[in-house]
């Protein structure tokens, strides 16, 4: 081997060790993999290829021109995962503490422009203190990485894994990228600190409850999954990308399963009470249509009265949205509607088919969700269903009331394809209010005031509380027996997969945000 190449490789053996095998080892210990190791577990063995292994930063002041940053302080470049092609950056927490720089930030950002390029998913594996305050104001290129973000929403999908710290102006590119992974314990998210918030507003509170996993998982909606530790973080987005196609022109990968399309379930026939004020699991019902009672559910410690996540239906991605009535009666609300609206918009955006699983009895009364702009936000579910250009498939299970049933996409939203199960109560409200409306007068003037709204209550309930009367009105395809609803969903998906309904000529709508 001549002297050059030997020089060559001891020096790409250096920046490979990164901070070097102290900082390697402090990583371990607390319960982190490095960068490369982290890129190596997820992709295929031996499809990594690097990209700006050898960039350094320019910067001479505070010491910076005695300082190494081995690859700038953070991994990036493409390989593949099950055989398809993937894009993926890593921060290296053992070099300067991951922090982003003018030239790591701009190996980050020819990143992304490579994966637009090659209409591919790309993946970021988050563990930064945040900028290099060294740096001063050229290490200000967090703009451009978020127009990046930007640019790429819609076309190919985005993954963050949050792993470590990801505070400040960082915590902005996972928040515009469509799925968002922290690792419990060991990775916190937040613009401002604790030290920050105690001297600006007197509040004491630790890192992790600021910004932990938990907290993003369960109260503020900023993060749809939590992984145990890395390994199982990496699981997870593996998993998460096996719906989605690599970029927006393709139709997501059907997967070949040997659970029968025909299947029948009569465990289903029984599920839904009688008495409609009964609750149930409705992972249930999901996860027994799913192929191999399979169910990728997204969100699940937040707002939990809404289940969104993914099935397949004989190999085929579907995307759910169903009512839990173990949780605010089903009802929706802000957070609900927000969780909901952004899983429709993901999907719709990767030509992901959507099911909308319907046991709604309205929106959640109350001061604090009027203040808080029920109205604003219950409206978003509203547009993303009618701004929808996948097959849209409704299976009606109980209570389909008033305002909110559009909201789960009932037949005036335009569904594909609408079906009822005999469960099914299609009114304007719950017979009860109803009566209490219609009847008023006369219940007021009977000898038995309670006797005669009774009477009313059961009548309503015959006329009005089934699927029969809207179903004659041309609401539903068809009232099936609840233990065929798998076989008919199938039925209805072969038929209407790949389809693309169009849209008005316009630059763009006008969500309500």
């Amino acid at each position: 081997m001549n002297v050059k190449l030997e020089q060559m490789m001891e020096k790409r053996k250096t920046i490979m060790m990164g901070g070097g095998q102290s900082r390697i080892d402090k990583q371990h210990e607390k319960g982190k993999l490095t960068a490369r190791e982290r890129v190596d577990l997820f992709l295929d063995e031996g499809s990594f290829v690097e990209c700006g292994l050898w960039v350094k930063h320019r910067c001479t002041r505070f010491g910076m021109d005695k300082t190494e940053t081995p690859a700038e302080g953070i991994v990036t470049g493409f390989g593949t995962v099950d055989g398809r092609k993937v894009f993926v950056y890593a921060h290296d927490f053992t070099v300067m503490g991951g922090a982003l720089g003018e030239m790591q930030g701009a190996k980050l950002i020819r990143l992304q422009e490579m994966a637009m390029e090659a209409k591919a998913p790309i993946v970021g594996l988050n563990d930064s203190g945040g900028a290099r305050l060294q740096e001063g104001p050229d290490a200000s290129v967090y703009g451009s990485i978020f127009y990046n973000n930007v640019m790429a929403s819609g076309v190919i999908p985005q993954i963050s894994a949050i792993m470590g710290p990801c505070a400040g102006g960082a915590a902005y590119s996972p928040a515009l990228t469509d799925f968002t992974i922290m690792v419990d314990k060991t990775s916190q998210t937040f613009i401002t600190g604790p030290a920050v918030i105690k001297s600006v507003t007197g509040e004491t509170v630790d890192a992790e409850t600021l910004g932990g996993a938990h907290t993003h998982n369960s109260l503020s909606g900023v993060a749809h999954l939590i992984a145990s530790d890395d390994e199982h973080c990496l699981e997870l987005i593996k998993c998460l990308m096996s719906f989605f196609p690599s970029n927006c022109d393709e139709l997501p990968p059907i997967y070949p399963t040997e659970d029968s399309p025909d299947r029948y379930d009569e465990f289903l026939n029984d599920i839904v009470p009688e008495n409609s004020r009964k609750a149930y699991d409705v992972k249930e019902i999901i996860t027994t249509i799913a192929d191999d009672n399979y169910f990728f559910e997204t969100q699940p410690l937040f707002a939990k009265n809404i289940v969104v996540g993914f099935i397949r239906l004989d190999g085929m991605p579907v995307g759910v949205i169903a009512n839990q009535t173990k949780w605010l009666a089903g009802c929706l609300d802000i957070d609900a509607s927000c969780k909901a609206s952004r899983f429709i918009r993901t999907c719709d955006a990767f030509n992901i088919p959507l099911l909308s699983i319907i046991d709604v009895s309205g929106y959640l009364p109350g001061v604090n969700q009027e203040y808080g702009g029920i109205i604003r936000h219950g409206a978003k579910m509203l547009y993303a269903w009618s701004e929808a250009t996948v097959p849209k498939l409704v299976v009606a299970v109980g209570k389909v009331y008033g305002g909110a049933s559009p909201a789960m996409c009932s037949s005036d939203m335009k569904p594909d394809v609408s079906f009822a199960w005999p469960s099914t109560q299609r009114a304007v409200m719950g017979a009860e209010g109803a009566v209490n409306v219609l009847y008023k007068k006369e219940i007021e003037k009977a000898e038995n005031p309670e006797k005669s709204r009774a009477k009313y209550i059961e009548a309503y309930k015959e006329e009005f509380m089934n699927p029969y009367r809207a179903a004659e009105r041309g609401k539903y395809e068809d009232i099936i027996e609840p233990a065929e609803t798998r076989m008919k969903l199938i039925q209805v998906l072969h038929t209407f997969w790949g389809k693309k309904k169009a849209t008005p000529l316009r630059k763009h709508g006008n969500i309500p945000l």
